[in-house]
């Protein structure tokens, strides 16, 4: 489990660009026939990467939660970026293809994940947040998720939003999580930018070339800082800070929100003669 600190705006304005990614940027989640975990103190949020190759894993944070098992006090939600595979809770087990999010709510011990074949293993990414109350677990294929379209080509912003966890799809305790897609030669997002200081989120960038960034940018509006970022790494972003991204290509993205208000368009929206 890798430990991650709350860094406040006043000392963010001093960070050197390796500070900023020790304290934000999640570079190593995914690593096959292995399970990585990342704690952020921002909402108590956990991020993850589970890769089964031959055998299966199973959901344990050792003795960092101080619990006698993950979910004990948690909720997660798992969406699969891989190759098809399993995810088995208690004695249900879940088909997963790429793209399939699965909520599994408080309380249930025995979480495995698996794949349908070592050579194209699923890759599983986890979000979790702490819940004061169960919600049943619940599989959302990414071929019934209703799609948003936003954007344009105009403003290099065409992109599809899926919402997997939220207040009219899959219910939660304080989990929100969905996935945007950005058309080919579409490159920004979120862009104008906003503010949502009741809950911090987190971004995975996936589906990119091995060659292809995403310049991730961050900070409080009037004094804002990026991060380069890579295939399936994550940022960690704080409520205090804009959330905003350029690709030298398209990419797809997983957002993740937790904190306290669980209205989805609870937003502080920035104008661009705001930034800075």
């Amino acid at each position: 489990m890798d430990i991650r600190y709350e860094v406040g705006p006043k000392d963010f304005k001093t960070y050197t660009t390796e500070e900023m990614r020790e304290a934000f940027l999640v570079e190593s989640l995914f690593e096959e026939g292995a399970l990585h975990l990342s704690y952020s103190h921002y909402d108590r949020l956990i991020i993850g990467g589970a890769v089964p190759s031959h055998e299966a894993i199973a959901l344990d944070a050792g003795d960092a939660l101080k619990t006698d098992y993950f979910l004990e006090r948690r909720e997660l939600a798992v969406i699969n970026i891989g190759g098809e595979g399993t995810v088995t809770v208690g004695k249900d087990t879940y088909k997963m293809a790429k793209r399939d999010c699965l909520y599994v709510g408080r309380g249930n011990e025995h979480v495995e994940f698996a794949s349908n074949d070592p050579q194209q293993p699923a890759r599983f990414y986890l979000v979790s947040a702490t819940a004061h109350q169960t919600y049943p677990t619940k599989l959302a294929p990414i071929g019934e998720a209703q799609p948003t379209k936003l954007g344009s080509d105009a403003e290099s912003n065409n992109r599809t939003i899926y919402k997997y966890v939220h207040k009219d799809g899959i219910e939660s305790c304080q989990l929100m999580v969905g996935m945007t897609l950005l058309e080919p030669n579409n490159m920004w997002n979120t862009m104008p930018a906003h503010l949502h200081d009741r809950r911090m989120e987190a971004y995975l960038y996936f589906d990119m070339e091995e060659d292809t960034r995403v310049f991730h940018f961050m900070g409080q509006p009037q004094e804002t800082r990026h991060l380069v970022i890579k295939n399936e790494q994550a940022v960690i972003s704080p409520p205090w800070s804009i959330h905003s991204g350029v690709g030298t290509s398209n990419y797809t993205f997983i957002w993740a929100m937790a904190g306290e208000n669980y209205t989805f368009t609870d937003m502080d929206t920035v104008a661009m003669e705001e930034l800075k």
